[in-house]
């Protein structure tokens, strides 16, 4: 218990250094080359602060711990959707540019909606509802052909993104790749402390692998994404912060299952059909005012958290058979 704690801390601390070096070099790479911002959070911060997600899922696909694989990716999408963006919103309102709104965030409700899809194909007959090695294979093609447009995209209209250039020319490139390095390895690093100090003692209170996969695995495998998207909406780098977001959820689904199916199809409990219900509901309930307004406010975002809490309070009642 006590080595766990440590690993815990330790692991914090790491995410937190990490994050503050990673989102400066990733703004400073961004600005150097005329990159969008939105791009830069959508495809390197989004992939580097993922990465906790891909090991520990993966790892789970290999060992047959699907409870723990899927309810990583499931537990990670709602925490970065509500307490991810709801935090970075309550310490400062975050505004959401239109490309997000017209396009990211709904192709993330999509994949949402496909995974559900995947998940139900007892409906069409299969004696188990699985993410099979199909669906893996699907996943991962989707990822390829989103990841080709965001940057496409990006690449399209970087003349068109003014950056102030003036700050950045006093940091040369190899202090700002250096910086980006250093940050993502203290991420990995740290999340990977964290997933292990946190599992270890919810182990330890005897909760299910279910549970742990949707709370505690979740819960640390999102710290980066917390600590990044914080990080930047304080350092007023929004696109970053809604872009990791938005990012790391499609990266959750396409990526991180889609790997984890292709190794080894995967068994999916009746009660994700559940979760996967919420965060499709969150997510729509949550957009439409963020569409409408064009940000998420200190109000919003408190609500959000809020509706967090709610929801895991849901889990531990379902933990104990009280729902």
């Amino acid at each position: 218990m006590i080595k766990a704690i440590i690993f815990l801390v330790i692991g914090f601390v790491l995410l937190v250094k990490g994050a503050d070096y990673f989102v400066e070099g990733a703004s400073g790479i961004a600005k150097k080359l005329r990159i969008p911002s939105i791009v830069i959070g959508l495809t390197i911060v989004a992939f580097g602060t993922s990465a906790p997600e891909l090991a520990v899922s993966m790892s789970a696909a290999i060992k047959g711990s699907n409870d723990i694989a899927i309810g990583n990716v499931v537990g990670s999408n709602i925490f970065n959707t509500l307490v991810v963006l709801g935090a970075s919103a309550a310490i400062t309102p975050v505004m959401v540019k239109k490309d997000i709104i017209k396009v990211d965030y709904p192709i993330s409700l999509i994949f949402t909606l496909l995974l559900g899809i995947f998940c139900l194909d007892k409906i069409f007959g299969a004696e188990n509802m699985t993410i099979s090695r199909v669906d893996g294979i699907i996943l991962l093609l989707c990822f390829a052909g989103f990841m080709f447009i965001v940057i496409r995209d990006g690449l399209r209209h970087r003349d068109k993104d003014e950056h102030e250039l003036d700050s950045e020319k006093e940091k040369p490139v190899w202090l700002i790749l250096i910086l980006s390095i250093v940050g993502l390895a203290g991420i990995i690093l740290g999340g990977d402390m964290s997933v292990e100090g946190a599992k270890e003692i919810a182990r330890c209170f005897g909760l299910s692998e279910a549970l742990i996969g949707l709370t505690v695995v979740a819960l640390g495998t999102s710290l980066p994404e917390l600590v990044t998207s914080i990080v930047a909406a304080k350092k007023g780098e929004s696109d970053i912060a809604v872009g990791n977001v938005v990012g790391s959820n499609i990266f959750n689904i396409l990526l991180i299952l889609g790997v984890s199916a292709t190794i080894l199809p995967m068994k999916v409990s009746t009660t994700y059909i559940y979760d996967i219900g919420i965060l499709l509901l969150i997510s729509v309930v949550f957009f439409i005012p963020m569409a409408i307004k064009k940000k998420v406010s200190r109000g919003m975002g408190a609500i959000m958290v809020l509706t967090y809490v709610l929801y895991t309070a849901y889990l531990i009642l379902r933990q104990m058979g009280k729902i």
